[in-house]
Order: C-alpha cells, then sequence, then structure tokens
C-alpha cells in the first residue's frame, strides 16, 4: 500500500537521501513509498513502453522515461509516474544528467492492488494542479485506458476503454 510516512520532520531532506531506485514520491512536502510492482503491472508497462518508444523514435517529437525516474514539479512534489512522455518543446527541462524539472505534458499511471486511490484521486488532482495536458489511468486487471485532458484548468475525460490509449495531444493511437 502507498502510505505516507507524516512523522518525519523533513520530508525532503529524507528523499534527497534515499537509494536510488526507491519508489518513493514527495506530495505537497509528504513522502509517500510504495512497495515494487506485481507483475501485471510491469507487463503493461513494459507494453506500453516499447510501444512509445518505437513511436518516438519514428517521428522524433519527444522522450519517453519510466518508472522509476523523479519529475520535479516543485520543491514540494517530486512523483514517479510509471510513464512519462515529454515533447520537443519542454526537453530542456529534461536534464541529461540529473531528472526532469517543471510540468510534463504526458503521463500514464499504471494501477497495482496498493496504489489504486494514490493515483486515481492524489495524484490525478496534483497533476491537473499542475497543468500535465494529458494523464492516462490504466488498470492491468482489466486494460481499461482511463484518458484524462486539460480543458482549461480542468481535466476531461476523453477515452474510457480497454487495451489503447487514443491520444489527443500525440494525435495517436497506442495498443497495449
Amino acid at each position: 500500500m502507498t502510505s505516507p510516512l507524516k512523522h518525519i520532520s523533513n520530508p525532503r531532506e529524507v528523499f534527497d537521501n534515499l537509494p536510488e531506485g526507491t519508489l518513493a514520491e514527495l506530495i505537497d512536502n509528504v513522502l509517500f513509498m510504495s512497495p515494487s510492482p506485481i507483475y501485471g503491472h510491469q507487463e503493461v508497462l513494459l507494453n506500453l513502453a516499447s510501444e512509445l518508444r518505437d513511436l518516438f523514435k519514428q517521428n522524433g517529437q519527444g522522450k519517453v522515461a519510466i518508472a522509476p525516474f523523479d519529475i520535479h514539479l516543485d520543491e514540494r512534489n517530486i512523483v514517479q509516474p510509471d510513464v512519462v512522455i515529454i515533447l520537443d518543446t519542454n526537453l530542456s527541462q529534461l536534464k541529461e544528467d540529473e531528472h526532469f524539472y517543471g510540468t510534463p505534458d504526458f503521463l500514464i499511471e499504471i494501477l497495482s492492488p496498493f496504489n489504486r486511490s494514490h493515483d486515481v484521486v492524489r495524484k490525478k488532482k496534483l497533476y491537473q494542479q499542475f497543468g500535465v495536458k494529458e494523464y492516462w489511468i490504466i488498470d492491468p486487471k482489466t486494460r481499461r485506458a482511463q484518458g484524462f485532458s486539460l480543458q482549461g484548468a480542468t481535466y476531461v475525460l476523453v477515452q474510457d476503454e480497454p487495451g489503447r490509449i487514443k491520444s489527443p495531444l500525440l494525435n495517436t493511437k497506442i495498443e497495449f
């Protein structure tokens, strides 16, 4: 279960000193840690990442990264989405020897039994607040993909179906 560690006096300092690869996020300056994902999660992640990597190799419009990879939205909010897409217009925020600093264009979270509300509620609200243009939530058991597109300051559901992502932002369809 993804759980907050509220008793820590300086969560950012603890976060900065965690070992590389630790599944941890800082949201509103509260540290959240979770266990490693299950196989179904990883299978969907691998399929999506492969499709997206191939797409971006062909069209050269951006880069793809997978978790664990830190996205520094600001000093109090550092997340590790399962898939991150950074379009060419934001590549300057990607530091080759570091992480991404700013708001990425497109994020995907793949649900695990222990992180459902963390991804569906807490992180969706956070990504909307920071202006992530598209946010996708995938349930590996049902293959259900829910896509949200930022319209003004609010997410609007653009898709709810199994096995594919039809992205308005990327103007493409990705099967998984």
